[in-house]
């Protein structure tokens, strides 16, 4: 894949994500950073970090409970190693870390 067409692709997800969680009502510190990083806050000073990653075409997401790597399939993101959906495994990690259910779904 090229790389711009990957860079927009992830920047759109990323921007998606934002939204989603926005309107989602949980108590969360959203803050987009350069570079294509969406860093999440909890009340428990936790975080989760989710970024492309341009060079291996992913986005990972870094949270409590581990690290992630999702890529293109098919148009969803599934994790490299389960085959697991981004939005299936944000809502899990969010959930968790914020002590509350969160269930986020794809656009």
């Amino acid at each position: 894949m090229d790389e711009s067409v990957f860079v927009s692709m992830a920047e759109k997800e990323l921007a998606y994500i934002e939204d989603a969680l926005e309107q989602c009502g949980v108590d969360i510190d959203i803050e987009p950073q350069p570079g294509g990083i969406l860093a999440l806050t909890f009340e428990d000073d936790s975080q989760i970090i989710i970024n492309r990653h341009v060079a291996a075409r992913e986005i990972w997401v870094a949270a409590r409970s581990g690290g992630f790597h999702f890529r293109p399939v098919d148009g969803d993101w599934r994790d490299s190693r389960s085959g697991e959906d981004l939005y299936v495994l944000l809502s899990r990690v969010i959930s968790d870390q914020a002590g509350e259910p969160i269930r986020l779904e794809p656009a």
